[in-house]
């Protein structure tokens, strides 16, 4: 009974050993000091934008023109832009229009890419070609320039810049997950499932998908920071974000003007765009090194 017990002791020990590969992701992940700093800094905006009416001070919009372009100081940490209006608030507002602008931007990526990439990498042949085609001609151009065009042909609003965003960066998602496709179709278990009759819509949404989704993951998170930069050029170019709206590179667009005269009006709104990005990348390496298979020892 003793041997019998210490046997099913063993075993037990064994299975909670025994790790899952988004388990084991995750431990990765941790021990990356520099992606728990990057996430620590996504979090950071992500609250800041959740509770943006509880931390500004001031409404985004109040004008006090007595005030205008005062320096950082007990009453205004940011200092105030040349309408008089708390940098701080705005900025923490600000937050909401850049995240919302990168996530779903990305999300709207991620879906027209990956039906796309799935369809070019599964059925081959002709639609392969024509999409892979289409993929290579957006691919030929700049991508700030041309989410320009797009905007020029919309019309310029934070709404018409999401889009330009979102289609500009379609071809990384499709390119990447037709890649899978191709290669996951080959997979003994995929020709097994179509020897026993699974329709086709079943199998990419049962085997394929899944078994593609964490290079997504990666890429989604680092074109989330892309988005936002590309979010803010647009602003700065007066293609996005439209006054009196507290988007960033809106904000550094209306402080060009007062860069020698009140420098405060474009280092904060920079520097909450430069660390956002910043986070982002991080993380995005960070779940690159836990999630790649190529990337780990």
């Amino acid at each position: 009974m003793e041997l019998s017990t210490e046997k099913n002791t063993s075993i037990s020990t064994k299975e909670e050993k025994v790790i899952s590969p988004w388990g084991e992701a995750w431990k990765t992940f941790k021990k990356n000091k520099l992606a728990v700093v990057g996430t620590g800094i996504v979090l950071f905006f992500i609250l800041l934008a959740i509770f943006a009416p509880l931390l500004a001070s001031e409404g985004i919009n109040e004008q006090k023109l007595p005030e205008r372009l005062l320096p950082p100081s007990a009453d205004h940490w940011f200092g105030t832009d040349d309408f008089g209006r708390d940098i701080l608030s705005r900025i923490i507002y600000g937050a909401r229009i850049s995240l919302w602008v990168g996530f779903l931007s990305v999300f709207g990526s991620i879906i027209i890419g990956c039906f796309l990439g799935i369809v070019a990498g599964y059925y081959g042949k002709w639609l392969d070609s024509l999409i892979s085609r289409i993929f290579d001609i957006m691919l030929a151009f700049p991508s700030i320039l041309l989410a320009i065009a797009i905007v020029s042909v919309l019309g310029p609003s934070l709404r018409n810049a999401l889009i330009a965003i979102a289609i500009i960066n379609i071809p990384a998602f499709g390119r990447l997950i037709r890649a899978r496709v191709l290669s996951i179709k080959e997979e003994e278990y995929i020709m097994a499932a179509k020897a026993i009759g699974m329709s086709d819509k079943r199998l990419l949404l049962v085997h394929v998908l899944p078994n593609s989704i964490a290079p997504i993951i990666v890429q989604g998170t680092l074109a989330i920071a892309t988005a936002i930069i590309e979010a803010a050029a647009l602003g700065f170019l007066g293609l996005g974000a439209e006054a009196p709206n507290p988007e960033w590179g809106k904000m550094l667009s209306d402080a060009k003007t007062f860069l020698v005269q009140a420098p405060w009006t474009m280092i904060f709104p920079g520097l909450a765009i430069m660390l956002t990005v910043l986070g982002f990348n991080l993380m995005g390496d960070g779940l690159r090194d836990a999630i790649d298979p190529k990337m780990k020892n």
